[in-house]
């Protein structure tokens, strides 16, 4: 039994983030410089794992820290990994791709909220994917089939099905690169 569910995508998703991301404002309040819905549940139409994942970008590395203790106080949970999986062609300086990552305090809405640095590779990685997928729909349901097929397989974790899917996330983000460049698209 595969440790994934992949859902039919919900038409409430973007109201859910609306509600949450206030709550994250008023948790971090000028320690964010924004918030944004990204992943699956941000792209209409994308069957997806129910679960909200949400961008807080920050001005520094010290500021993830301090969003980390304020959102610890409001009894989220800090969570594994402090960096994303570098992403081939894109720079390999380690600093490019550190991240934080906590989640919901217990029986709310299910939300991995990634905080991330402006104007790295990894923060800027996860608004132009979504971007794409949005402006690509056709793409958006083939990665929506393949999520669905990963998640059928014996995964017994969520990494495990995480791993499997950052290399498929590559091959659609390299063509988004020459769509961002062609059309003038900016963070």
């Amino acid at each position: 039994m595969s440790a994934i569910a992949i859902v039919r995508p919900d038409a409430t998703w973007a109201a859910q983030y609306d509600k949450t991301a206030q709550v994250i404002h008023n948790i971090l309040g000028d320690t964010a410089l924004r918030i944004d819905h990204i992943g699956s549940t941000a792209v209409p139409g994308l069957a997806a794992k129910d679960v909200l994942d949400i961008q807080a970008t920050v001005v520094s590395e010290t500021d993830l820290d301090d969003a980390v203790e304020l959102l610890v106080a409001a009894d989220w949970e800090v969570r594994p990994p402090r960096r994303d999986h570098p992403v081939p062609g894109l720079p390999k300086d380690e600093l490019q791709w550190v991240k934080r990552l906590v989640i919901e305090p217990m029986y709310r809405r299910r939300v991995n909220l990634h905080l991330r640095v402006a104007g790295r590779a990894n923060q800027r990685y996860a608004l132009l994917f979504r971007d794409y997928l949005r402006a690509h729909p056709d793409t958006a349901a083939a990665y929506g089939e393949f999520k669905k097929r990963a998640a059928s397989l014996p995964l017994e974790s969520v990494g495990e099905y995480a791993d499997l899917k950052d290399p498929v996330c590559d091959l659609i983000y390299l063509p988004a690169e020459e769509w961002a460049e062609r059309t003038g698209w900016t963070v």
